[in-house]
């Protein structure tokens, strides 16, 4: 029995358009043509476009099944590339919902990065900025550090997040004091903070240059200031063991 193009289509359950990209690209050998110039298909042809058709489902590229028709291993080697993919597209998809999983437990604004939620009430408009920021610079153990760090040592920060533009000295000061024992904390407890930034992709300089940019856009000028003192504090603190 033989097919015309229209019958194979439908036999199979695609296109005539279809049927003619297959022959175009080389998947799909011509058939003969009966005497009134009409294609007449075969079975090798139902059998090939039955076999296209599967392999597309299945989502491979049209080169990726020209290639697998080379030979046994061939096609082995595409199924496993394939299969390799879909794994790699499982794995983000499943991040994707993990972190959705944390949005719709601790329901948060989209300036909240992920692992931050069940904090997220507590972080500044510029906690949460910073905290972004970080997030595509930091490798992934600087982020871990960093929600650790959030998560401590909230309580610390309320008089800094307060303090006004044009606060006095005494008000700068007593911030920076307050400050100045928990940064030397946390540099103790996480000795990657007291140096450069580690970016993601090694950009070290331009990891820390973003970052500096970012506190002096985000903190009003007091606040600098009480940022400073309390790391300069921090320090004597570190070598002298107090940073009164």
């Amino acid at each position: 029995m033989a097919w015309s193009t229209r019958q194979l289509a439908a036999l199979v359950g695609t296109t005539v358009k279809s049927v003619r990209h297959y022959h175009d690209v080389g998947l799909l050998e011509e058939p003969a043509r009966a005497a009134n110039g009409y294609k007449r298909y075969g079975t090798p042809h139902l059998v090939r476009l039955l076999q296209i058709t599967r392999l597309r489902d299945l989502g491979m590229s049209l080169a990726e099944i020209a290639k697998a028709g080379e030979s046994d291993e061939s096609y082995l080697d595409a199924v496993r590339e394939l299969d390799a993919q879909l794994a790699d597209s499982i794995a983000r998809q499943q991040a994707v919902r993990t972190e959705l999983a944390g949005l719709l437990a601790h329901p948060a604004g989209p300036d909240v990065p992920a692992g931050f939620e069940p904090i997220a009430d507590s972080l500044t408009e510029a906690d949460r900025a910073m905290i972004t920021i970080s997030g595509v610079l930091l490798d992934e153990q600087g982020m871990r550090d960093l929600r650790r760090i959030a998560t401590d040592h909230q309580e610390a920060d309320e008089e800094f997040n307060t303090l006004a533009a044009d606060a006095d000295e005494d008000a700068v000061r007593a911030a920076a004091a307050k400050l100045a024992p928990v940064l030397r904390t946390i540099h103790e407890r996480y000795p990657g903070t007291r140096t450069s930034p580690v970016a993601a992709d090694g950009r070290e300089q331009e990891a820390k240059q973003a970052l500096n940019q970012a506190v002096t856009d985000l903190y009003n000028p007091a606040q600098l200031e009480a940022l400073r003192q309390a790391y300069h504090f921090a320090h004597l603190g570190a070598e002298h063991g107090s940073c009164d």
